[in-house]
């Protein structure tokens, strides 16, 4: 048993999400860099879904009411247990009574708290993830509070090696500028060629509206090709007649502030999408806080699958190394 004394900012339970149910309106929910995700579980020796705990911008406050092996990945929120700092990357033992904290976070947003054995929540179409918005999943549908106790599962695969940690090399670096890749379209005819060429050389603002649903930014408006309203869509130049939108998709309500659409979005609207974020840097976009930049770089849809190749790959010789 795991006892939440405090819960951070924003602390749930997410797996790798509901893949597949688009149809029925449900976004995947699930853990939003899946990188440090799935290396978290490696290094604890879970199997590859068992879910986890993702925090956002603190860390909880949790005590350990047994012996447990932990990881923690992603943004740099140092931890501590009984108020010692403890290493990031890599398996650690916790006994039972230790409390871990963490201290304010530094660099990324977000951070990744596996346990051998995975988070003990109810499966509900077919994950054990958090979707707040419709209060499902996770821990009762919704973010941590303190008093509640959590439960350890049972899906290892392996028991962990203490201390054992990723190399260097695999650990993702975090600044305050962010260079996230894209692939054009699928409504980017709808904007000006000027508009496009504004959109890939702004350095675009996070604003406060930057959660798991999505990410507001500011910077400069586009302006879209006029054009006859057609049958079935808004009046606005920034509407289409409905579509779906893809996980990392970036829409422009009448030509101001760029939303890039993330794991607990609606499933599909009205609005031209511009863009869509390749899926390996949605796990950068992940870690981008409030008050940061991003720049969109264009990249073809074959680059885009090489990229997520050599994500994968990356991915692949962590898991082995901890076999």
């Amino acid at each position: 048993m795991i006892k939440v004394i405090q819960p951070g900012i924003e602390t749930t339970v997410q797996d790798i999400g509901r893949i597949g149910h688009y149809e029925m309106g449900m976004p995947p929910s699930g853990a939003m860099d899946k990188y440090s995700f799935h290396v978290a579980n490696y290094i604890v020796g879970n199997e590859e879904n068992a879910a986890v705990l993702e925090a956002t911008y603190m860390g909880p406050e949790l005590k350990f009411e047994e012996d447990a092996v932990i990881a923690i990945t992603g943004g740099e929120i140092p931890p501590k247990i009984n108020g010692e700092k403890v290493g990031t990357w890599e398996a650690i033992a916790v006994k039972a009574g230790d409390t871990l904290s963490f201290d304010f976070v530094k660099m990324g947003a977000r951070i990744y708290i596996a346990i051998a054995g995975g988070i003990d929540v109810p499966i509900l179409i077919e994950s054990r993830s958090t979707y707040t918005l419709c209060a499902i999943g996770g821990f009762e549908g919704r973010a941590l509070k303190a008093g509640d106790v959590l439960k350890i599962g049972q899906q290892k695969e392996k028991e962990a090696e203490i201390g054992k940690r990723v190399e260097e090399n695999f650990i993702p670096k975090y600044g305050k500028m962010h260079e996230i890749r894209i692939v054009m379209g699928l409504c980017s005819y709808r904007l000006t060629e000027a508009s496009k060429r504004k959109f890939l050389e702004i350095d675009w603002l996070v604003t406060p509206e930057a959660n798991r649903v999505g990410y507001r930014f500011k910077g400069e408006r586009l302006d879209f090709v006029e054009r006859e309203q057609p049958f079935g869509a808004g009046s606005n130049p920034s509407n289409v007649v409905d579509l779906g939108y893809p996980i990392g998709s970036i829409q422009v309500p009448d030509g101001v502030e760029p939303i890039a659409l993330l794991n607990d979005a609606v499933t599909g609207g009205g609005y031209a999408t511009i863009a869509t974020i390749i899926s390996s840097d949605l796990n950068k976009m992940a870690q981008v806080k409030t008050g940061e930049k991003v720049r969109f770089v264009a990249v073809d849809i074959d680059e885009a699958l090489r990229i997520r190749k050599e994500t994968k790959d990356r991915l692949q010789e962590i898991k082995q190394k901890f076999a």
